[in-house]
């Protein structure tokens, strides 16, 4: 469910020319095509793409593009993140897909006649997706996500290959723009503090708890405000992975043991999930030196996947770790 890290976009532009001398220019136009680099290989695809389906991690990415969108998967995850435009774009929008990759509707997709077809899934699960079907209707890139903090790559060619780039800069600026005055606010305060993250995915009922580490869903953004997340995974496995781990709630101690400071994941409500909720009850919890010191603040928006939704995310870090301005 959450993963990420990607290539480099391939921008050869190639026109083909119509043939005849009647029509020829326009015909040619209406043929601009380019070769695009994706997940399943060099594809030929629409310069400028009229109508385009987009599913999984796509989704978000392009309707904050203004892609010329004709249908998409649902993305229940991330409504919650959505401006109320851009939500209002997300339900009047044909859904062509549930929120697996198995839910794939091949006739809506058809029926939407797209030029273009964004696949927003990781690859392992694009062996859910009859692929050859999809490029019987159109060409089919899959860009999907490996390394959580890998979004900023995954969106940005997600939007160049619906050709809005210029959307896509537009919306990365304004992040960073802000991400370097919270970055400069907080520059004092964070010297020298060590964070570990509790994140929300551990299972209660097995007796485990997440910890994430740098680069992953609840710790990348923090780090654009210069956050120092230490410590990494004992066993590293591919995409997520790599920067998160599920110990047995008896390691907590010995996990967060070094940590100055310890941020957790909020659900978009506010309020802490059941598996965050269990750890935080948790007498071992309670005994950490940094639960102790009172150096305890929960993120809202860890799951934000775009430069315009991780906005939120930001306000959500600032407004958490406000408290130790005045420490």
């Amino acid at each position: 469910m959450r993963l990420r890290l990607l290539g480099a976009t391939a921008v050869a532009l190639t026109l083909l020319a119509g043939c005849g001398s009647d029509g020829g220019d326009e015909a040619g136009a209406a043929a601009a095509t380019r070769t695009f680099s994706a997940d399943n290989g060099d594809i030929t695809i629409p310069a400028d793409p009229k109508r385009v389906v987009a599913t999984g991690y796509a989704v978000p990415a392009l309707i904050e593009a203004d892609a010329a969108l004709v249908g998409i998967s649902t993305w229940e995850r991330g409504l919650k993140m959505m401006t109320p435009e851009d939500l209002a774009t997300y339900e009047k929008l044909t859904k062509i897909a549930g929120e697996t990759a198995a839910e794939t509707n091949y006739e809506a997709i058809a029926a939407a006649k797209p030029d273009l077809i964004v696949i927003g899934v990781p690859k392992p699960v694009l062996a859910d997706v009859d692929v050859k079907r999809l490029e019987s209707i159109a060409p089919v890139v899959a860009i999907g996500p490996t390394l959580p903090n890998a979004w900023r790559t995954l969106s940005q060619k997600q939007s160049d290959a619906a050709g809005r780039t210029s959307t896509f800069e537009a919306g990365k600026k304004a992040y960073d723009e802000k991400a370097a005055e919270l970055k400069t606010k907080y520059a004092t305060a964070l010297s020298g503090l060590k964070f570990g993250h509790l994140g929300a995915y551990g299972e209660a009922a097995k007796g485990t708890f997440q910890r994430e580490f740098s680069g992953s869903w609840g710790t990348n953004i923090a780090e654009d405000l210069g956050v120092t997340y230490y410590g990494e995974v004992k066993v590293k496995g591919p995409g997520s992975a790599a920067v998160s781990e599920y110990p047995s709630m008896e390691e907590l101690p010995a996990s967060f043991a070094e940590a100055d400071v310890i941020t957790y994941t909020l659900e978009p409500d506010g309020k802490p999930g059941p598996e965050v909720q269990a750890v935080l009850n948790s007498p071992l919890w309670k005994n950490l030196p940094a639960v102790k010191a009172g150096q305890v603040y929960g993120f809202t928006f860890t799951e934000a996947a775009t430069y315009p939704s991780a906005m939120k995310t930001l306000d959500a870090v600032d407004q958490a770790l406000a408290p130790l301005l005045a420490k």
